[in-house]
């Protein structure tokens, strides 16, 4: 089948490119933006069926002025003594004349008790901050224009202030931000374009998939916002940069995958346009299996009560599906329209090296697969011992540099109030029946919760229109998005809660705290889901494409040994040598995403090559020898880049950001370097022909050609 596709795109080139052209400007022209499909309210990610979300929806229906969000301004005197009364009725000249002022998207101003802290060391103003999406930039402004006029008024008044909140802290962050992402994209770029020079010394051949991938994300993302629309569904606002890192992955490594081979059959001597249908015939199973098994996975997050996961899975899918019909289609078009030049002005293609390190590597697996699956194992299980000690991390905040206005402001109000001020959890009574509550009902519950574990302060009742409903909002003793506050809520605050409520009522717990302990009970169960689910369906695409069962088997669990070797290496470095109380909760599926999907790919390469040299007649360790020197340099070439890629986030000054960095460059070195350079060859030499029951995916097919391998190297290629 994939040597028709390569004569009928060989044959046509031309046609090919012209139909890439007029689908991608129609598709372009046509199609919606992706931020119309695009939501940031995580809340809404999570299925009605968490208490948190059913806790948000009657605060939003029972207290309808509610703000979206809110700036806690932060007083305190300048020399750091107490609050006097006359500093007190300052504090409450600037919320007035603050108010006065009119500053779009705020509202509120609210000044009086408890908004002294017990210790008299700061005073607080709650600002709301209105906006139809919590992402508004309007927020942002309305942040800034608080800051500037707060200055002014407390001038010469012995006081200072701060705002504090997650909006002020985005503020400060944002160029932080920016920056981090604007430095990947140009490292990407520079990693590709400089990496595949080193390898192929030919600019054209640099040039090439920064080309087509840019095209090909314009592409996918209106597809993928023609497909949100038509199914109405929302996406992350981070999902164009997980689509443009996606795309660049398997981009280069799918054309890694075609050029190797295309350089290899030019020095076997075939003409440009046979060496062009061979490559297709020799690439094009793997590249279709590995897109497949990248697909599977990335539909699989369909399974996720997690809506962030279920919307991305078919994004991903999407893109992936697009670049896989590049890779047959378009990108042999103009390799093979291009022929040797695609290489130049290099002239050596032409000549295959000797002895090069990927020679000796292979001969070293090929000689020792016991010791080196032994090793490699050992490796990968040590590293996955980490997870025992795995701990989950909420708190954005810690990670952001901490001699910012917001960070500053944070600690003063932590100091002077419960840990939890800055987020309170919002515990909602209402009737079964809609009646009144009664105000015995009310305040046997108050002073009940305020009693109930982890609460270090409870606010006053507050009634909502609806006299049915009255909200308390509890400050924890706990950073209220630590992993001690998350679990405080999750296994024993709600239970007293629930218990505070009287006959006839129910109560319901929320806030950031409750949402982020249903997010981690949600992301627990759907990696209980995904991944085992994940791993059967990328065995059985396996399977059609090896025709054993033995392989896909070993091969599968090496990529979850994989995946357990990198989260664990991450455990041991941030949680171990740098203390850190964790490691960010959205790690795992950021590891199952860049390390168990898209690594998979190297594993597919490398098992697929190893077959192509049995089936060439050499036994089980010459073929492992040959398939390393062979696949070895276009797996390290990708590996690289990836990881490389992700690596430029380690110089971010935001803690999470490096922990992304480092975990995927390492999960991705690990699955190049160590799964599918050395484990998984080893394994299969070690196996032998049994790595093929019950088929014969290792025997020569009857009559088919014998076609001597030519050596192939990074070093002099």
């Amino acid at each position: 089948m994939f040597e028709r596709l390569g004569r009928f795109v060989v044959g046509r080139a031309w046609w090919v490119i012209a139909g890439w052209v007029v689908a991608a400007a129609a598709i372009i022209a046509t199609t919606p933006s992706l931020s119309d499909i695009t939501s940031a309210d995580q809340e809404s990610f999570l299925p009605r069926s968490y208490e948190s979300v059913q806790a948000t929806e009657l605060g939003q229906k029972a207290f309808p002025q509610q703000a979206t969000a809110t700036a806690t301004i932060v007083v305190k005197r300048a020399d750091g003594q107490k609050l006097t009364p006359a500093d007190e009725a300052k504090v409450g000249q600037l919320a007035q004349s603050l108010k006065a002022r009119n500053i779009p998207r705020t509202s509120g101003y609210l000044t009086g008790p408890p908004a002294v802290a017990p210790d008299r060391s700061v005073q607080i103003i709650n600002v709301g901050l209105d906006a139809p999406t919590p992402d508004d930039p309007a927020l942002l402004d309305a942040v800034r224009d608080l800051r500037a006029d707060i200055g002014p008024e407390l001038a010469n008044s012995g006081l200072t202030a701060g705002v504090a909140g997650d909006v002020a802290s985005f503020v400060d962050n944002e160029d932080t931000f920016n920056d981090a992402f604007a430095v990947v994209g140009i490292a990407t770029i520079i990693l590709i374009i400089g990496l595949i020079l080193v390898i192929f010394r030919s600019p054209i051949a640099a040039l090439l998939p920064v080309v087509v991938v840019g095209v090909v994300l314009s592409i996918t993302t209106g597809l993928v916002a023609a497909a949100g629309k038509a199914f109405d569904l929302s996406v992350s606002q981070d999902l164009q940069t997980i689509l443009l890192i996606v795309l660049f992955g398997i981009g280069t490594d799918y054309i890694l995958f075609l050029l190797f081979r295309y350089r290899e059959r030019l020095r076997a001597g075939d003409d440009k346009r046979t060496a062009m249908i061979v490559t297709v015939q020799r690439v094009g199973e793997v590249i279709t299996s590995a897109a497949g098994a990248v697909i599977v996975a990335f539909l699989v997050l369909l399974l996720a009560s997690l809506g962030f996961f279920g919307s991305l899975g078919p994004a991903l899918a999407i893109a992936v599906g697009v670049m896989l019909i590049t890779s047959l289609t378009l990108i042999p078009a103009l390799v093979s329209l291009l022929g040797r030049y695609v290489f130049w002005p290099s002239k050596a293609w032409q000549r295959a090296p000797e002895a090069t390190i990927w020679h000796r590597l292979g001969n070293t697996v090929g000689r020792r697969p016991a010791l080196v699956a032994a090793a490699s194992g050992v490796l990968l299980v040590a590293l996955a011992a980490g997870v025992l000690g795995y701990k989950a991390d909420y708190d954005f905040s810690a990670g952001f540099p901490q001699d910012t206005e917001s960070a500053k402001a944070a600690q003063d109000l932590q100091r002077g109030f419960a840990a939890g001020a800055l987020a309170p959890t919002e515990v909602y009574l209402t009737t079964s029946n809609g009646s009144p509550l009664t105000e015995q009902q009310v305040n046997d519950f108050a002073t009940a919760v305020a009693k109930a574990p982890g609460v270090g302060q409870a606010q006053p009742p507050e009634r909502s229109t609806d006299p049915s409903v009255v909200r308390v909002s509890l400050l924890l003793n706990e950073n209220p998005v630590s992993n001690e506050a998350i679990t405080l809520v999750r296994d024993d605050l709600r239970g007293a809660v629930h218990a505070a409520a009287p006959p006839g009522t129910r109560a319901l717990v929320g806030g950031t705290t409750a949402i982020f302990a249903d997010i981690n009970s949600a992301n627990n169960r759907d990696l209980s889901v995904i991944l085992p689910v994940a791993a059967g369906l990328i065995a059985l695409i396996l399977a059609l494409l090896l025709r054993s069962l033995v392989a896909p088997i070993y091969l599968v669990i090496a990529v979850l040994l994989n995946f357990a070797a990198t989260l664990g290496a991450t455990v041991y470095l941030f949680q171990g040598l740098q203390g850190e109380p964790g490691v960010t909760f959205q790690l795992p599926i950021i590891l199952y995403l860049f390390v168990v999907a898209i690594g998979t790919d190297y594993n597919i390469l490398m098992i697929a090559r190893l077959r192509e040299e049995a089936r060439e007649g050499n036994e089980p360790h010459q073929a492992a020898a040959i398939g390393v020197e062979h696949a070895g340099p276009t797996v390290a070439a990708a590996g690289l880049i990836l990881a490389g890629t992700f690596a430029v986030l380690l110089l971010a000054p935001i803690s999470f950001l490096q922990q992304m960095g480092f975990a995927v460059a390492i999960g991705i070195v690990l699955s190049a370097f160590v799964m599918s350079m050395f484990f998984v060859p080893a394994l299969t030499a070690l196996i032998g022909h049994k790595a093929w029951w019950p088929g014969h995916g290792d025997e020569r097919p009857a009559g088919g050609p014998h076609v001597p391998p030519e050596p192939d190297a990074v070093a002099q290629g």
